[in-house]
């Protein structure tokens, strides 16, 4: 199985080149960051016209992740335990940062890192504690079913 991904920088302005090249590139399974779209306005007909189900996880023009696949999207979770979010106390909303599903018996995940700007900045410590619980959650996954087959990307 081929899986790629890429940060597509606003899915909206690019997808005709997205499934151009997926198809050119003989691609099972893209994982996708930085749609910048809500779930609403992901051109997905392109996607399925090429023959690729997809799922996407976004909520407005900032972050969002999806994965197109062409040998099934089963499972498909939005976030994993533990995901951290940069917003804090009872509105706290986790961002459109991961999205899972298993392709094809392979549990791909797109994930989108937080950018931690400098070392100095807020944002730094929020991506190591967001690479943390990636870390934390992932490990778990190999603990409970050690033949797993899994992705991040």
């Amino acid at each position: 199985m081929r899986i790629a991904t890429w940060n597509v920088n606003s899915i909206r302005t690019r997808v005709d080149r997205v499934v151009d090249w997926m198809q050119r590139a003989d691609v099972d399974v893209l994982a996708m960051q930085e749609t910048k779209c809500a779930d609403d306005q992901f051109p997905a007909m392109p996607f399925l016209g090429a023959g690729y189900e997809v799922a996407h996880a976004g909520v407005n023009q900032w972050n969002g992740v999806a994965i197109a696949s062409r040998v099934g999207l089963e499972n498909v979770r939005i976030g994993f335990d533990g995901q951290p979010s940069w917003t804090k106390g009872e509105s706290a909303s986790v961002e459109a940062r991961a999205l899972g599903a298993t392709c094809a018996g392979v549990q791909v995940w797109s994930l989108y890192v937080p950018n931690g700007r400098t070392l100095t900045d807020p944002h730094y410590q929020y991506k190591l504690d967001w690479l943390a619980a990636l870390r934390d959650t992932a490990h778990s996954w190999i603990v409970d079913d050690p033949t797993a087959k899994i992705a991040l990307t």
